[in-house]
């Protein structure tokens, strides 16, 4: 089972690609992620929906994403052919992070026509009639995310998808092109850690590693959004203080030389659909400069990481795991770790 998944510009002939590729690859299905969207507009109560421009932007349609496009394959096997415009990094990284987690490898591929063809085409692209404004309204979309697709581009697209210029090629030949690369392997899966989804309540450790301005290393993972401590879950039978070295050497490169000592226990509590558990962090010392340029990045577990003060902290980490960190310096302060439930000491 597999997804090929087709990314570009608004209008840049994603859906029509599609449709003539599940005719190339054998087994394929079509699953377009705009249906998604179309359900949640009578699903979500509309004060939920008040101000939302994009059903990207909501984390109930990129779960449903993933948990949809997982039962489709479930259900037929063979391989799922999406078109769907994927311009934010963040998201990519979600919705590929999930559907690794459930052993679903990905191909990414990124129709990009010449802007001046895209243009075109986005003039000349048909719309229903019976949508009310719906020419102006969809083609006016598609122009003003020109600039947003120039800056995916730019930072980041290019080296995660494999380009097809579509600027002289028909949807029929564009799809011959991507099926002779599914079909032959030429064109590898999307290098992202697969983390199995957890079924029950899971032990993670991790470490704060710290430079010599005392600033707490952050990590942002390739394969879920939002930033992190370096670490990650205890395998079964595992210490859990050496899973949290492991997990730094892995992720990072550094090898700690000591079991790094504990500053904080915290109970996640269950936030469907994950299940919560026991949330441990360490105080893994402090790198020096040298130490610090060992870090191995980009790689296929972490897109960047960065040294932080704890109020530069409170911009990139949610809340629960804020008040983590905030404690977790805390008692590295007093020299005794806190046992927390939800970021809260308790006792």
């Amino acid at each position: 089972m597999t997804v090929v998944w087709i990314n570009g510009a608004f209008g840049a002939g994603k859906t029509t690609t599609a449709q003539e590729l599940i005719e190339l690859i054998p087994n394929s299905t079509l699953f377009d992620p705009e249906v998604i969207g179309g359900a949640l507009r009578y699903l979500l109560p509309p004060k939920h929906l008040a101000g939302v421009g994009d059903f990207q932007d909501l984390p109930i349609w990129r779960r449903l994403v993933i948990d949809m496009a997982a039962a489709m394959l479930a259900e037929l096997g063979g391989t799922l052919v999406v078109p769907m415009t994927l311009l934010r990094q963040e998201y990519r990284d979600e919705i590929f992070g999930g559907l690794a987690a459930r052993r679903i490898p990905v191909s990414h591929f990124l129709l990009a026509p010449a802007e001046t063809i895209l243009r075109e085409r986005i003039a000349g692209r048909e719309v229903p009639r019976d949508l009310p404004d719906g020419e102006m309204r969809i083609r006016q979309w598609s122009f003003d995310h020109i600039e947003p697709y120039r800056a995916a581009l730019a930072s980041w697209l290019t080296a995660d998808a494999h380009p097809v210029d579509t600027s002289d090629l028909t949807p029929h030949e564009t799809a011959a092109r991507i099926a002779e690369a599914v079909n032959s392997g030429s064109v590898p899966v999307c290098d992202i850690v697969q983390t199995p989804e957890p079924t029950a309540e899971t032990l993670a450790a991790g470490v704060l590693l710290f430079d010599e301005q005392d600033r707490v290393l952050l990590v942002d993972p390739t394969y879920k959004a939002g930033w992190e401590f370096p670490g990650g879950v205890v395998e079964p039978g595992e210490a859990p203080a050496r899973a949290g070295v492991r997990e730094v050497a892995e992720e990072t490169g550094i090898h700690l030389d000591e079991v790094p000592s504990l500053l904080v226990v915290d109970w996640e509590r269950p936030s469907p659909p994950g299940f919560g558990g026991l949330r441990l962090l360490f105080d893994g010392g402090t790198l020096d400069s040298t130490e610090a340029g060992r870090l191995l990045l980009p790689g296929p577990e972490l897109r960047d990481w960065r040294f932080v003060t704890e109020e530069q902290a409170a911009d990139l980490l949610p809340p629960v795991r804020y008040e983590r960190l905030r404690w977790a310096l805390r008692a590295r302060e007093r020299g005794a770790a806190f046992y927390l439930e939800a970021g809260v000491p308790v006792g």
